[in-house]
């Protein structure tokens, strides 16, 4: 990428914020409920209205995360899914697709086990944009924000109600592409965020920092990402997307016709709530 026009995220962004609204951030969990599933679903995202994907690494104890999720990651590791085939479908992806960013989102333990210098290199040639890796504080830099920084990839940190403005700076510091604002204290998929606090936070978080600022935990309608993209930069939609996924499955746990549809037109409902926020609120 060249600096002038930055980065995939960088140029999204931007764009978004050209149309006057907010990106729609989607979250599914690779691999969930199957390899085949999970691809397709992966790749009609864009067309369904997501601005950026965020890829779940699965992982066997995903402490931040709410049931849904957790369940999302038990299926897929069930499934078979491995670091290795999370990569291969953005590598698939990438074939069609050379535009939309591709965040990988989970716990340092996969890519530990895979190895940070293997790892980075491969998500780099896979075409992954940036990390969100929620166990590690800044204190940890030197870990893999660091180096992922200087294979090219941003490093995204999240911020919660908690951060008050003497922790802001470390978590900022070394952060790129966005800023994840979590706007409810504990585990995903288990409240909704009051709009007006998170006006306050992103107005906060923008004091210390010119990168956008995403919003996200507990958005699961249009009506809550129209309410929250007033004020931020990006709405980020995970539990509803996954939940989706999940009411699709038959009995056994298995993929239907519905699964990949169930997803789309949930992720289109919500990128017409995102492309009103700004105009509901001129009015």
């Amino acid at each position: 990428m060249s600096p002038t026009n930055g980065t995939r995220i960088d140029r999204r962004f931007a764009a978004c914020a050209s149309e006057g609204r907010p990106a729609l951030v989607t979250f599914v969990t690779a691999g969930d409920p199957d390899l085949e599933t999970s691809q397709a679903i992966l790749k009609a995202l864009p067309s369904a209205g997501a601005d950026v994907i965020e890829l779940g690494m699965p992982f066997s104890d995903p402490m931040a995360e709410g049931p849904t999720i957790q369940l999302a990651s038990q299926r897929a590791l069930a499934a078979g899914q491995t670091m290795k085939k999370t990569l291969s479908m953005v590598r698939a992806f990438r074939e069609g697709d050379a535009e939309t960013p591709i965040v990988l989102m989970g716990y340092y333990n996969p890519i530990y086990a895979y190895g940070v210098d293997a790892f980075l290199r491969d998500a780099v040639e896979a075409g992954v944009d940036g990390l969100i890796v929620v166990d590690l504080p800044p204190e940890e830099d030197e870990e893999l924000c660091l180096p992922a920084i200087r294979a090219g990839v941003n490093f995204i940190r999240l911020a919660t109600p908690t951060t008050d403005d003497h922790r802001l700076p470390a978590v900022l510091a070394n952060t790129s592409g966005f800023v994840y604002y979590v706007s409810i204290t504990g585990i995903t998929g288990t409240a909704a965020p009051d709009a007006g606090r998170v006006a306050e936070a992103v107005t906060r978080i923008k004091g210390h920092t010119r990168l956008p600022v995403a919003v996200g935990f507990g958005v699961k309608s249009a009506e809550q990402a129209r309410e929250i993209g007033r004020n931020a930069d990006g709405v980020v939609v995970g539990s509803a997307i996954v939940n989706a996924v999940r009411e699709s499955l038959d009995n056994e746990g298995r993929a239907t016709q519905r699964t990949v549809s169930a997803v789309t037109e949930l992720v289109a409902d919500l990128a017409r709530g995102v492309r009103a926020a700004r105009s509901q609120a001129a009015e």
